[in-house]
């Protein structure tokens, strides 16, 4: 029986962000903007070419924690106009973890992207009752669709999910104009039977490894082998007389 499943496409307002032109590159200028309280940053997409920006970390950090996160879109003033632009990228410094640069994306509003949303599941399976264990493939799924339809989160309802049971792409009950870029076969979510216990396996393999050398000496192999032993050991005693 296959599961409902359901989208959440609630958009929050678009974030704004102040930024400042950075007219010069370069470590030292990096580090003075640090000890401004800003870092350097750069805008880029189809039409706005790389352009070199600072922003302050906290408010970019602030967006980051915020409900929909690196998928917001963000209102920013830009070589001279105001732009909508995401989140492409950002890093962290190695010991200390403080924001170093990020970089922003400019994107339109009719015009779809590629975005990663999370994946949940709600409910408890039916195979997962009678003893199956639930496994989740994917924990974010890539979607494609215009920025102010980017939804919050992906939610699959498993409860109707009977053991051997999966959920595919293709069973998505998405927005209008949300699509997941992966086969309409892929499975999402399954309920598969508990692993055989391995130790058991273990054990009825060790007989059959024992059972071996018998099975090799009534096969006439072994018993030369032994034969030649008992030659060698009067040889042995006669060398030390």
């Amino acid at each position: 029986m296959s599961a409902a499943t359901t989208s959440d496409s609630s958009t929050s307002a678009i974030a704004q962000l102040s930024v400042s032109a950075r007219l010069v590159a370069g470590k030292g200028e990096a580090k003075r903007l640090r000890r401004t309280g800003q870092v350097p940053a750069v805008a880029y997409g189809k039409t706005l070419a790389a352009t070199p920006i600072a922003v302050a970390p906290k408010e970019v950090l602030n967006i980051l924690k915020s409900e929909h996160g690196k998928n917001t879109v963000i209102r920013v003033q830009v070589a001279g106009s105001e732009r909508l632009v995401m989140i492409r990228d950002y890093s962290y410094h190695p010991v200390r973890r403080d924001l170093e640069h990020v970089d922003f994306v400019e994107v339109k509003l009719d015009e779809e992207i590629e975005v990663d949303i999370p994946l949940f599941t709600t409910g408890k399976a039916e195979g997962v009752v009678k003893g199956g264990i639930l496994r989740q493939v994917y924990r974010t799924l890539p979607v494609r669709c215009r920025p102010d339809r980017i939804p919050l989160k992906i939610e699959v309802d498993v409860t109707a999910l009977e053991l051997n049971g999966h959920i595919s792409t293709q069973q998505l009950q998405l927005a209008e104009g949300v699509s997941v870029r992966l086969p309409a076969e892929q499975t999402l979510v399954s309920v598969v039977a508990p692993e055989k216990d391995r130790s058991e396996e273990t054990a009825a393999a060790a007989p059959g490894a024992a059972g071996a050398a018998p099975a090799a000496a009534a096969g006439g192999k072994a018993a030369p082998a032994a034969k030649d032993a008992k030659a060698a050991a009067p040889a042995k005693d006669a060398k030390k007389k």
